[in-house]
């Protein structure tokens, strides 16, 4: 099996950082977009796409800001973490994702992303 690699994808999204955090960091806010459902308990979020379900353990959070999350069934180093960035002289805010493939999934997860995220700009209505 390859090993997976770090890699980061950064989108320009027009909102609010404190807008943009609510749909990243809450279950409701992420079942608007990233996944079918999310909910939260026992410190675990539980995704749900058609009939596939994930857990994912929240690493990290910093208020408007970042959330860092890792799959439960994941190699170890591996996590993925959605980043609010904003630009100090344009204001212009970015949601950097960071998120680990294999050489051979690499182009599949960044298509993955890009339609997340084509879906969370409907959803904001940016």
């Amino acid at each position: 099996m390859s090993e997976k690699k770090k890699f980061t994808l950064e989108y320009e999204l027009r909102s609010s950082p404190r807008i943009l955090f609510s749909f990243i960091s809450e279950p409701n806010g992420l079942s608007q977009w990233f996944a079918d459902d999310v909910i939260f308990r026992d410190q675990l979020y539980t995704f749900t796409w058609d009939d596939e379900i994930q857990k994912a353990k929240l690493l990290s959070i910093k208020e408007n800001k970042l959330v860092k999350f890792k799959w439960i069934d994941d190699e170890p180093h591996c996590y993925f973490e959605m980043e609010i960035v904003q630009d100090e002289l344009t204001n212009d805010v970015a949601l950097s994702i960071t998120d680990f493939a294999t050489e051979d999934t690499l182009a599949e997860r960044t298509l993955i992303w890009d339609n997340q995220i084509t879906y969370l700009h409907s959803v904001l209505g940016a």
